[in-house]
């Protein structure tokens, strides 16, 4: 690939300087010539830091739309603003990459899958948990049909006391909800990739809201203050697929649990199972015995590898330039994203209502 790209980060805030900026940076045929965020002070640092010489800076996403040519624009703000972002930068002629979730409700990431389509522009999630050696070892190996027919997910997402205290991660109205949103929604979609299944029939839901209310609670990023924290603190789901496989989602950002981790699943299969508790370990029966071997992943031989060393974050920023700049799908679709935004809506709305949620 010889073609440059010339690409715009708009929000520069944490997710932004933490895996976006750092990641693009790293692939060569990206030129980061425009930066975006309402304070101003954080674009103008990311232009100096990550930014080609005479990077722009912009206060107003829509200047920068008017007024740079950028192709490729990545949105990391806010839930709330994920879709009207989005939707501009696709009808003004760009690709876009999107952070997780799609959006803060289903009706908005609707609305930017309905663009992407409109436009004929690419649009993909940040779901970098794909791209990981383990996820992209068992994709394989569901895919060859190694554990059969996968009846069985859990998705899972617990952090026992690591409640995200900058930002706007506890204010409800900006997020839409709290560990569910933030982070059960990369165990949901790294479960349903894998289970290469979306179609679900009915969600059943419960979030709980048990030690946010704590003054001087122990936390990795320090207490939180109770009276800013506006959303669940733990959320579970009970998901029914429509060919009657069954996923159980559970995320919490502070619970009373010391078996913890983030972004892992465990799948069981007519012919084997798979978990990443302690590494991929892969379970089955042979020749009337049982077996369960951990896999052995740093011998190379995985998809997308190509003999160099990166991370996941990497790896997605490159695969997804590679998708602009070949015309390719790009792994994560948007059609996949808006079922995962659809399930966790759905947790969300169950818990509510006490009801369970029925797709049409």
């Amino acid at each position: 690939m010889s073609k440059t790209i010339k690409v715009a980060v708009i929000g520069c805030g944490g997710i932004a300087n933490g895996k976006h900026l750092p990641s693009l940076s790293q692939v060569e045929q990206v030129e980061l010539v425009a930066f975006c965020d309402i304070i101003e002070e954080r674009a103008t640092k990311a232009a100096a830091e990550y930014g080609v010489e005479g990077a722009k800076v912009f206060t107003d996403f829509r200047k920068l739309l008017a007024e740079t040519d950028v192709e490729v624009i990545h949105v990391c703000t806010p839930n709330d603003s994920h879709a009207e972002i989005t939707v501009a930068s696709l009808e003004s002629g760009r690709h876009v990459m999107c952070e997780k979730p799609m959006a803060k409700t289903a009706e908005q990431a609707r609305q930017m899958l309905d663009a992407a389509k409109r436009t004929g522009k690419k649009l993909s999630i940040a779901y970098q948990n794909r791209f990981r050696n383990d996820s992209m070892y068992l994709k394989q190996l569901c895919e060859e049909g190694e554990l059969g027919d996968i009846y069985l997910g859990k998705a899972l997402a617990l952090r026992r006391r690591a409640v995200p205290t900058w930002g706007v991660f506890l204010d409800e109205e900006k997020q839409g909800g709290g560990p569910l949103i933030d982070i059960g929604t990369h165990a949901l979609d790294l479960t349903l990739w894998l289970m290469d299944n979306y179609e679900p029939k009915s969600v059943t839901g419960q979030v709980f809201h048990k030690l946010g209310d704590r003054e001087n609670a122990a936390n990795a990023f320090g207490p939180w203050n109770p009276e800013e924290f506006k959303v669940e603190d733990s959320a579970f789901g009970f998901i029914t697929m429509k060919n009657g496989a069954t996923i159980i989602l559970e995320s919490s950002w502070a619970i009373n649990m010391v078996d913890i981790g983030e972004a892992r699943t465990m799948l069981c299969g007519t012919e084997g199972g798979a978990d990443m508790t302690n590494g991929l370990r892969i379970n089955g029966e042979k020749n009337s015995r049982l077996y369960d071997t951990k896999i052995d992943l740093g011998a190379g031989g995985v998809a997308f590898y190509d003999g160099k060393v990166e991370n996941e974050a990497v790896r997605e920023a490159r695969t997804w330039i590679e998708a602009v700049i070949e015309d390719k799908e790009p792994v994560v679709k948007p059609e996949q994203a808006l079922v995962v935004t659809e399930i966790l809506e759905a947790i969300y709305e169950s818990a509510k209502t006490g009801k369970a949620v029925y797709f049409d």
